[in-house]
């Protein structure tokens, strides 16, 4: 894991069929990644997201 990416631990995944995944966006404070899952479950309601720690 580069420095750059240690900068930013907390991420968005959306859960796709067949265990496929994607990262949606990444955060440095969890307060922001919460915020912004918030958002995307309103704005794509059938959309199933995850935020994890990546440490």
């Amino acid at each position: 894991m580069s420095y750059a990416d240690r900068l930013r631990p907390w991420c968005i995944i959306r859960c796709l069929p067949n265990a496929q995944t994607i990262t949606v966006a990444q955060f440095r404070r969890r307060n922001d990644a919460e915020e912004y899952l918030k958002c995307l479950r309103t704005l794509m309601p059938d959309g199933v997201f995850e935020l994890i720690f990546v440490g």
